[in-house]
């Protein structure tokens, strides 16, 4: 998996891997009798033009946003898998989709990184240069929602404890912020002294993400308690503290 580039420049690798992943491993995991799987989607499987909040319940009413499509569709078939497999099998599988995760131990690679671990890292390098612009691709316009990685991980794991049901659900943080805020955040937070250049000729992106929280609350009682700029804050001070064990 990756960001916006990275997907646009292997989508093939993408499908072929996340596809094969999902359907052997859940596969097996019901031949061996396991006795519960927890398939974890992705917000990519979501259609472009999904009303926001995104529900559960819009899923089918579109295609996915062109540049991460093939990764999209081959996590979603991880859910009508966990729907057969249960159906036929009366196997306990449930289906998870969390929204795009950021925290400590991401990845920082500017090949393949997502948007907040790039962009920490761009400035941070920017900064240490004196460089007066901070290239990002598009416009800005896009919204995004953020998940820090230890909500993620309380919430993946009260799902494993407590829900046995069929219906997808989403995990997020219910906090939707613009490229263009999430960007001058980082820059305050970074203290980078330059000004933001915005690569128009840049794909955006999806246009919209923000998840309605609501079914993980009411069928397994969680939520997530991170804000989003303590979240941030946790994850510069662990970049600017390991920066030499990234590549």
């Amino acid at each position: 998996m990756g960001g916006i580039g990275a997907n646009r420049d292997h989508p093939a690798e993408f499908f072929y891997d996340n596809m094969i992943m999902g359907v052997e491993l859940m596969h097996h995991a019901y031949k061996r009798g396991v006795g519960k799987f927890v398939a974890t989607g992705t917000v990519c499987a979501y259609p472009k033009f999904t009303p926001v909040p995104f529900k559960e319940d819009d899923l089918w009413i579109g295609y996915p946003e062109e540049t991460n499509a093939p990764y999209g569709l081959a996590k979603k078939m991880m859910l009508v898998q966990a729907q057969t497999y249960r159906q036929q099998y009366g196997f306990n599988a449930i289906y998870l989709l969390p929204v795009n995760l950021y925290g400590p131990r991401d990845n920082f690679n500017l090949e393949t990184s997502h948007v907040i671990p790039a962009l920490i890292r761009k400035a941070i390098e920017a900064n240490e240069r004196g460089d007066k612009e901070l290239q990002i691709w598009g416009d800005g316009s896009p919204t995004r929602e953020f998940l820090y990685v230890e909500d993620a991980a309380d919430g993946i794991v009260s799902a494993a404890e407590i829900y046995n049901g069929d219906q997808p659900v989403n995990i997020g943080s219910g906090y939707e912020i613009s490229i263009k805020d999430l960007s001058e955040m980082i820059v305050k937070l970074t203290g980078f002294q330059g000004k933001l250049a915005w690569q128009t000729d840049k794909p955006n992106g999806q246009p919209r993400r923000g998840l309605d929280v609501s079914r993980a609350k009411e069928l397994f009682g969680w939520s997530a308690q991170i804000s989003f700029e303590e979240g941030m804050r946790r994850t510069i001070e662990w970049f600017k503290a390991n920066r030499d064990k990234i590549k």
